[in-house]
């Protein structure tokens, strides 16, 4: 982890996290482990974690990872992970999947790499470990791309994974599947 790095810019994101008390990187992941998983109104405003009190693995990450530039704070990347979502590493979903049948969907999650330590500030309970042994690929992206590039990824992933599994599915029946599952891990 980097030292109790203080928030120093004077940018609107920093401005806002400062308007909650927030002023340093220790205080700020851990305001924003606490907050609760759910989707933000607009995916392009990473402020809304703040001011919706509330964000997913991508708006979460999103704005620590643009909160770490603004302020200069070094060897932090955003990552884009591949994994399988099964009933193990993610038990809410568990019932939609034996519905359906299906062993796990390929999910894409966001989380840091802190001097090339994984963390997942997505909810106080969320461990990186859950899922370490469930990841198909990782990449570096930066913030913005958790916008469309990120849905793209995950698109083209699932079909590509469709392919070669000979799923008995089409992709809008996994897609609708996967979009249970995330409502499940919102409630």
């Amino acid at each position: 982890m980097p030292s109790n790095h203080p928030l120093p810019s004077k940018d609107q994101l920093t401005t806002l996290a400062k308007s909650y008390g927030i002023t340093s990187w220790n205080e700020l992941t851990e305001f924003v482990r606490n907050l609760p998983y759910g989707r933000n109104k607009n995916r392009t405003d990473f402020g809304l974690v703040l001011s919706e009190q509330k964000g997913s693995c991508s708006s979460k990450h999103a704005f620590l990872k643009s909160m770490a530039d603004l302020n200069k704070i070094p060897n932090i990347n955003l990552v884009l992970g591949m994994y399988r979502m099964n009933a193990l590493n993610t038990p809410k979903i568990s019932t939609i999947l034996i519905k359906n049948a299906i062993e796990y969907i390929p999910e894409a999650h966001c989380y840091l790499k802190i001097n090339c330590i994984r963390t997942d500030y997505t909810t106080k309970k969320s461990e990186f470990k859950n899922i370490e042994k469930d990841i198909f690929q990782e990449i570096d992206i930066q913030p913005k791309q958790v916008i469309d590039f990120k849905i793209t990824y995950h698109k083209v992933f699932i079909k590509n994974w469709m392919k070669s599994t000979n799923s008995k599915f089409d992709f809008d029946q996994i897609w609708h599947i996967r979009e249970k599952c995330i409502e499940n891990l919102s409630s």
